[in-house]
């Protein structure tokens, strides 16, 4: 449930309390695509840096190791020892574009896998059936994420398509939470609004699933190449008509700039590679800007990532040091970066609320948006 504490413009400040949890919002879900954040944190870790959601990937689970697996371990909590909120993407994305041949029929996706090429078959219920076996906090619904730019014909044909499966992800998982022997019977449902870059779809589009009574709703299909200005521009066009009694989640978004931007036009929910995949090439996020430790002139330098950061890293290693484990390619290296970045982008998240919640965000936004995804 989402309870709406403050707004400032756009901009929202609020709880969302699951069955693992209550949430603090604007928040940033941690992406462990596999069950593991890549770089090396575990659970324990993921506290240290103020995580407040894990994010897992359906697809991935279910070719390896296998969702049942899972399933017979206890779920993804006992599975991976985190205790706190876990949302798992429906696996949509990965389908189209991973898979190299699919085909795209009213029942779901055939396609073969990217691990071992075996044939995969995937439609809404089986979605839900693999979330329920993971186990999670909160499930995505089945969709289609078309490539941007596309026809638009072909972008409206497949928002149709999506709303459909939506409806029988709804069903299924309704299902699926009354068995007896369901890992999590509270298991929540997200759907996903898409429509590529055109208004009228996607207005249209979010108006069909607002009537569905969801846990949550989010924007998909945008952040997969589109100019920064379309996606601003779908996010102030598709805002009005989301219900504001509900949690809103951008998909897959993005740099410290993008995320205040969102946040301004009421966005509640992110979720990004960017902090650990940029850190484990040396690429570090501060509150002066962006910096590369592969760059020379961090040879000698006795200071940390960032003097204005708490996080462990920051308190106890120079960036000389870490310059020197990646380029020694020594995993310390990789698992100090992504330390950063991830308590960066979570203190970050924590900075916002507490701007909304002061009154400040305004003057916040002001002052970051464009700074912190400038490279220094």
């Amino acid at each position: 449930m989402y309870k709406l504490l403050k707004t400032e413009g756009n901009a929202r400040r609020g709880e969302f309390t699951t069955p693992h949890g209550v949430i603090q919002t604007p928040a940033f879900q941690n992406v462990a695509t596999c069950g593991a954040i890549k770089g090396g944190l575990d659970a324990d870790d993921l506290k240290t840096v103020g995580a407040q959601v894990m994010l897992c990937n359906t697809y991935h689970l279910h070719v390896r190791p296998g969702d049942e697996l899972i399933r017979d371990l206890g779920g993804l909590h006992k599975f991976t020892g985190w205790d706190g909120p876990i949302l798992t993407d429906s696996g949509g994305f990965q389908v189209f574009s991973l898979a190299k041949l699919r085909k795209i029929k009213e029942e779901g996706v055939s396609f073969n896998s990217h691990i071992d090429g075996r044939h995969i078959f995937m439609g809404p219920e089986d979605s839900m059936r693999i979330q329920s076996n993971l186990g999670s906090t909160i499930a995505m619904a089945f969709d289609e994420c078309v490539e941007n730019p596309a026809e638009y014909s072909y972008a409206k044909e497949s928002c149709e398509r999506t709303t459909r499966w939506l409806l029988r992800c709804k069903e299924e998982l309704e299902r699926l939470n009354a068995l007896p022997d369901t890992i999590n019977k509270q298991q929540m449902l997200f759907g996903i609004n898409q429509g590529c870059t055109y208004e009228d779809l996607r207005i249209k589009h979010m108006e069909e699933i607002a009537k569905r009574d969801l846990d949550g709703y989010a924007i998909g299909g945008l952040a997969v190449g589109e100019p920064t200005e379309d996606m601003y521009r779908i996010i102030s066009a598709v805002e009005p008509y989301m219900p504001k009694d509900k949690i809103r989640y951008l998909m897959g978004v993005g740099t410290p700039g993008n995320i205040i931007e969102a946040v301004a036009r009421g966005v509640d929910l992110f979720d990004c590679v960017m902090p650990s995949r940029n850190a484990r090439h040396g690429q570090l996020f501060t509150w002066d800007g962006v910096i590369n430790l592969n760059n020379a002139k961090y040879e000698k330098d006795e200071n940390p990532i960032d003097s204005h950061c708490d996080c462990p890293t920051c308190q106890k290693h120079s960036r000389a040091y870490i310059r020197h484990l990646l380029k020694a390619d020594e995993i310390l290296g990789l698992r100090l970066c992504v330390t950063h970045n991830l308590y960066f982008y979570n203190n970050l998240m924590k900075e916002i609320r507490d701007a909304i919640d002061e009154n400040r965000f305004t003057e916040f936004r002001e002052k970051y948006a464009v700074l912190l995804d400038t490279r220094i």
